[in-house]
């Protein structure tokens, strides 16, 4: 089991960059994909990036591609969302959360979660 604390959020320009981070405490941070997910007013909640225990393979959904970068530092128990050239439509509650699956793009199966950090970009 692990537990998060996500920090980083805040309001931001339009165009402007944010670093979300997420704190894991708990067992073998290792062996687990972490994902980064967003849930903005009115819409279910979305997996935007992720990356494999396995390999470090990455996989961004198509709305961040391009803008958005995930790592992770294990020695730290860490895991990170780089987000440039931000838009208003970005706007939402991230969430950190971790699956044992490999296939870190499997969304349904994330089944370890923080509490979230708001963001949001508005001029």
């Amino acid at each position: 089991q692990l537990q998060f604390v996500e920090n980083g959020g805040g309001v931001v320009q339009p165009g402007g960059s944010l670093r979300l981070s997420c704190t894991a405490s708990g067992s073998n941070f290792g062996v687990w994909s972490v994902g980064w997910f967003r849930q903005g007013p009115g819409t279910k909640r979305e997996g935007v990036a992720c990356i494999s225990y396995r390999d470090r393979s990455k996989f961004y959904s198509n709305s961040v591609k391009g803008r958005f970068t995930i790592s992770r530092d294990n020695a730290k128990n860490m895991a990170f969302l780089e987000m440039n050239s931000l838009k208003p439509e970005d706007s939402a509650v991230y969430y950190c959360a971790a699956t044992g699956h490999y296939q870190c793009s499997r969304w349904e199966s994330y089944d370890q979660w923080g509490q979230g950090t708001q963001v949001t970009v508005s001029s």
